[in-house]
């Protein structure tokens, strides 16, 4: 027996090359064949060690995969402690895979099920990635994988080869080149890596020195490229080294790596990254979005339920314009570039209340409030607890100088996202507060509570003149905002803010010559040029908002200066994007040549319109021309205005009132 046993050893048993196919195909639950001819030898000492010219394993029953396995110049060798472990559902480890052309397709379908798990091992658990065999040496002279994941939505395909060294030894170092093509997350996907040094039992096993490589990826289009080392050539295990990123938006990038990012301008930055399992680590040198500079340090942990970005962004500088897609103020010629050929498609096809798609609209020339959809569906698959210290915050507009700097502490957890301990500063004064977005259902819930204090209007406001340094209107603001929306977009948001608003002016002044041409004192304004402007103190100002249904209306706002109090009633509507605001002038002094009429704001936020009432003006102008008639004096006794130190008075009164006790109930006039 014993010389049977022997003899058979040593011929490779080519008679078993039938009954172990069955043997194997029994195992596993999949049919096994070997190329029949003399090329076949196995041996059973010491472990399962098959010589064949030719290897096929089928894939499963459920899988449309020609095979999961055809190799040509074969040699296989296995444990039998590995073959029992995966038998009983373990991962399996192949101690020894040599060939000179190999073909695998491997899968996992929307079941969880995967083609690689034989008959009696239970399927890879919801939300789990399952694991790839395991290998001891590998050596390929060409290979060829196709991987297909349902659940993580990958389809692709990738070339293999192991190019050895120079070196003679029983281990070879060399080469391994990858070249992949296919799709991730519905993104066209292309790739090649390269590894140097590597043996065959590095080739995609557990590495026990790091190995150098390089990575040149393009995912939709965002563009990554990496040079370090990895313990594991192809699952990146313990990698190393530098990076480079870029893509048209910040959301692009995300899209690549896997992880939920707003939608912005063109982004591109540089740094180090480091892996340790599923934990990622990430030192942003430097980023930049669109004229924005950005940096920081973070962590990205996908081994809980759900994954957490964690870290710090800091910045030299932020422009509100290179945000603006994320709140849906890119156009929908700009926005449309960004989108992948697949994605368009799910937006064409999706229906009108989907909320979870990224699209911008066009709203027409005459609406300003971007209404284009939230993705409110990427705030519910991943958490962050970011800190935030960004030096220059750019407000996207001339008139209004920087925040310098802005602080706050950015969260989203189970779907809600929220800035808190906001702190902004600027102009002498500083802005507080929250902000939250509740997208944990189909329809945003908002909230926004926020006060500032102790603003420069002088200095916050551009307001350069040519002939004078004195500007328009200058003191400290300081007041509170605590309002609430709900809506899919922006504009939808808005349209629903209900809430309050309140602001003072503390030891404020205002130009001269602005409250005499709000008042069309002709005679004045006249005197003012000749003279030179010069501030008038503001006494008192207050206005006092209230908000429903997206409309703003006043309760009170009135400026009492020495020389007049101006009030202003009316509405500012976010609904529909309407203005109606009237403003009266309420003299202290007389004026021979006034026309004084009330003034009127009307229009839209797109395109205001200031315009007079012209009933009154018309009624002074035709007494005027009549009187005229008699007498050319006579016509400026319409003209004439004697002030109205009563109304003046009341308003100042009042308004000094509000001021002190913070009501908001407006005097009597």
């Amino acid at each position: 027996m014993a010389g049977a046993v022997v003899i058979g050893e040593s011929a490779g048993w080519p008679f078993l090359a039938a009954p172990l196919q069955g043997l194997l195909s029994d195992a596993l639950g999949r049919r096994v064949q070997f190329s029949a001819g003399a090329d076949f030898r196995v041996r059973f000492i010491g472990g399962l060690r098959l010589h064949a010219a030719g290897l096929e394993i089928a894939a499963p029953a459920w899988s449309p995969a020609p095979h999961l396995l055809r190799a040509n110049g074969v040699e296989l060798g296995l444990r039998y402690s590995d073959l029992w472990r995966a038998h009983r559902g373990q991962r399996l480890r192949i101690e020894h895979l040599q060939a000179a052309a190999l073909d695998a397709h491997l899968e996992r379908d929307s079941q969880g099920r995967v083609s690689w798990q034989w008959a009696t091992e239970p399927s890879a658990a919801a939300g789990t990635t399952p694991l790839l065999p395991l290998f001891g040496t590998l050596k390929l002279g060409a290979g060829q994988l196709h991987y297909r994941d349902a659940p993580g939505a990958i389809d692709v395909q990738a070339q293999l080869r192991w190019s050895a060294g120079a070196d003679n030894s029983a281990q070879p170092r060399g080469e391994l080149r990858v070249n992949a093509s296919g799709t991730l997350r519905q993104l066209p996907l292309k790739a090649q890596l390269v590894a140097w040094g590597v043996t065959p039992a590095t080739a995609t096993g557990e590495a026990a020195q790091p190995l150098p490589l390089t990575l040149t990826a393009r995912i939709g289009r965002a563009q990554l490229d990496f040079e370090g080392t990895a313990l594991d050539a192809l699952k990146f295990d313990g990698l190393l080294g530098r990076f480079k990123l870029a893509g048209p938006s910040l959301a692009a990038v995300g899209d690549a790596v896997g992880v939920t990012l707003p939608t912005t301008g063109a982004f591109h930055s540089h740094g180090a990254i480091r892996r340790d399992g599923p934990r990622w680590q990430v030192v942003v040198d430097a980023a930049s979005i669109g004229g924005s500079q950005l940096g920081g340090a973070f962590r990205y942990d996908a081994d809980g339920r759900v994954p957490l970005l964690s870290g710090r962004l800091v910045g030299s500088r932020l422009l509100l314009v290179d945000l603006g897609p994320v709140v849906g103020t890119t156009t929908a010629a700009k926005a449309a570039p960004i989108l992948p050929a697949a994605a368009a498609a799910a937006v064409a096809s999706a229906p009108a209340a989907t909320p979870a798609v990224l699209v911008a609209t066009t709203r027409g020339r005459d609406k300003v409030l971007p209404d284009r959809p939230f993705d409110l569906a990427a705030l519910r698959v991943m958490d962050a607890n970011v800190l935030v210290d960004i030096n220059t915050v750019d407000l996207n507009t001339a008139l209004l100088k920087p925040l310098q700097p802005l602080r706050g502490h950015l969260q989203l957890s189970g779907g809600v996202l929220s800035l808190s301990e906001l702190d902004a500063r600027t102009a002498q004064g500083h802005l507080q507060g929250t902000l939250k977005l509740d997208g944990r259902t189909a329809v945003a819930q908002w909230t926004a509570a926020v006060h500032w204090d102790g603003l420069r209007l002088e200095h916050w406001i551009r307001q350069d003149r040519s002939d004078t340094t004195l500007p328009f209107v200058s003191g400290r603001l300081s007041g509170r905002a605590t309002v609430s929306g709900q809506g899919r977009s922006t504009a939808e948001i808005l349209a629903s803010l209900g809430g309050n608003a309140r602001t003072e002016l503390h030891g404020g002044a205002i130009s001269h010559l602005v409250i005499e041409a709000a008042g069309l004192d002709l005679a004045q304004s006249l005197g003012v040029l000749i003279r030179g402007d010069k501030p008038l103190p503001v006494t008192c100002g207050v206005a006092d908002l209230v908000a429903q249904g997206g409309v703003f209306r006043t309760r009170v706002m009135v400026l009492d200066t020495t020389d007049s109090t101006v009030w202003i009633d009316g509405t500012v509507s976010l609904a529909t994007e309407a203005l109606d605001l009237r403003a009266v002038v309420s003299p202290k002094d007389a004026s021979p040549l006034a026309l004084r009429t009330p003034l009127r704001v009307q229009g839209s936020l797109a395109q205001p319109q200031v315009s007079i009432e012209k009933g009154r003006l018309g009624r002074k102008l035709a007494a005027s021309f009549l009187l005229g008639l008699i007498n050319p004096l006579a016509a400026l006794i319409p003209l004439i205005d004697p002030g109205n130190t009563t109304d003046a008075e009341r308003g100042a009164t009042g308004c000094r009132a509000l001021m002190a006790a913070g009501a908001p109930a407006r005097p009597a006039r």
